[in-house]
């Protein structure tokens, strides 16, 4: 049985050990995330090419995202690099125009100069990830007053979010306007936006994503209070190729007892939709320094799983940590034991629904026909992996193939959930016997059929039209009949 549900995992200073980016790769890694919060261009695109070369060497593919940095809504840093001890209680001040470097006990400068103008009495700024919790007391000029509600060691460069929303940075930052391009050069499959707050935040990036040349999907990040408004977050879902449950910034915003309701109402935004989902932050946090996971985090990764995540994400895990492979090595075992569950193959998308077009109509129709006639896989023929998209969205055990001679769409469905790639050379326009048998051949000489399966194979009539998704054949393996 093959692991439907996606593993994306961050590349870092520990995958560029000797060795290690091949183990993670070869442990099951589907898709690879390269953060521009740290390294450098060339690190970037030495990383890419590495994947790439490995893939071509194992005669596979793997995805690259590609995850813009956002803006900076950071405290400064502390005179001399030192920590400072804040407890219950303490003032503490906020200051804008303080120079950067000459943080102390009493105060420390910003860098999201405006944030005075944002706040107001009564709000709840909280840093460094919920450690730190300080309430506005009042706004003198550039600077913030306030009280420490829970103290902690506060360090340099330390992120700032406002309880509920509501800061008005924009999602796309002159430096993520230049990452664009390195993803461009780099080919990237999907280009991840962060702190997504609307759909016109989508569009401006897919729109620089155009002007670069890069047909990367956007994955929009939700960390955002305002972004979950059902109409808000209707439109960013309706702009992006997929989203994703990014839990650490949105659960410092919402706070965290409101997340788990959140990311099952994300999840099934995204899949009734037709969009994908990736599940991140802190899934296996533990094992950064730990060979072995909590159970809770395992428990964690299997409810992802259970409530139908596209993919689940490796961040400090793989990146930074002590055993990257091990991670990949767990998250690829609950999620396969998960994947066994009666509820994980279970489906009433578009149950009671029409459908919006010829092609979606014969992917929901596939799927029926496999759950209720025993076929052992189904091979989308495919120019944009929309018809596998279509059919992953309904859950079952049969894999979906999606068949393609465009490597941009077959690294793109290593994302989908229950979607694997297959890989086909071209050949003559209409001569579907010539395309059906190689087809049948190639799932043979993968070993994931053999004489006698059933296969459902759907394709369109003009070969190379997008869209164009309007024939469903099924047909047995071996008797010649393609």
């Amino acid at each position: 049985m093959a692991r439907r549900t996606k593993i994306l995992a961050t590349l870092g200073p520990a995958t560029d050990k000797e060795g290690v980016l091949e183990s993670i790769l070869a442990a099951g890694v589907n898709v690879v995330r390269i953060n521009f919060s740290h390294g450098s261009e060339e690190e970037h695109l030495g990383r890419v090419k590495a994947v790439r070369q490995w893939a071509k060497a194992n005669d596979t593919y793997v995805g690259v995202l590609m995850d813009l940095q956002g803006p900076k809504i950071r405290i400064a840093s502390f005179k001399d690099g030192i920590k400072i001890q804040l407890n219950n209680g303490d003032s503490f001040t906020l200051d804008a125009d303080m120079d950067e470097l000459s943080g102390n006990k009493e105060s420390v400068g910003i860098a999201y100069k405006t944030l005075p103008q944002e706040v107001k009495p009564g709000n709840v700024l909280i840093l460094d990830d919920g450690k730190i919790v300080l309430e506005v007391i009042s706004i003198e000029s550039n600077k913030i007053n306030t009280v420490v509600t829970q103290g902690g060691v506060l360090s340099d460069k330390k992120g700032i979010n406002l309880r509920g929303g509501g800061l008005s940075a924009n999602a796309l930052t002159e430096k993520d306007k230049k990452d664009i391009l390195i993803a461009a050069k780099a080919k990237a499959d999907y280009v991840a936006l962060s702190f997504t707050v609307s759909g016109d935040d989508v569009r401006e990036t897919k729109a620089l994503l155009a002007k670069a040349g890069c047909d990367a999907g956007v994955i929009s990040k939700i960390e955002r209070a305002e972004s979950l408004v059902e109409e808000t977050i209707l439109d960013i879902i309706a702009e992006s190729a997929g989203i994703m449950v990014a839990r650490g910034d949105l659960g410092v915003e919402i706070g965290d007892a409101q997340l788990p309701a959140q990311q099952k109402r994300l999840i099934k935004l995204a899949r009734s939709n037709d969009r994908i989902v990736i599940t991140a932050t802190q899934m296996l946090e533990s094992m950064i320094t730990s060979p072995i996971p909590t159970r809770a985090e395992v428990f964690d990764v299997a409810n992802a799983v259970l409530d139908g995540t596209d993919a689940v994400m490796l961040s400090a895990e793989t990146a930074a940590g002590d055993y990257p492979e091990n991670a990949v090595k767990t998250m690829h075992d609950v999620c396969l034991e998960t994947e066994k569950n009666p509820i994980a193959k279970t489906s009433h998308h578009r149950l009671h629904e029409h459908f919006k077009g010829i092609d979606e109509t014969i992917a929901m129709s596939t799927m029926y026909a496999a759950n209720h006639l025993g076929v052992k896989v189904i091979a989308a023929l495919t120019q944009t992996g929309k018809t596998a998209m279509w059919m992953s969205r309904m859950s079952s055990n049969i894999s979906i193939y999606a068949v393609s001679d465009n490597i941009s769409t077959l690294r793109k469905v290593t994302l989908y959930r229950g979607v694997y790639p297959c890989g086909i050379e071209k050949t003559n326009d209409g001569d579907w016997e010539q395309v059906n048998a190689q087809v049948v051949k190639t799932l043979i000489k993968n070993k994931v059929v053999e004489k006698m399966d059933l296969v459902i194979l759907t394709k369109g009539m003009y070969k190379d039209k997008s869209g164009g998704t309007n024939m469903m054949k099924i047909l047995r393996v071996g008797d010649g009949n393609y």
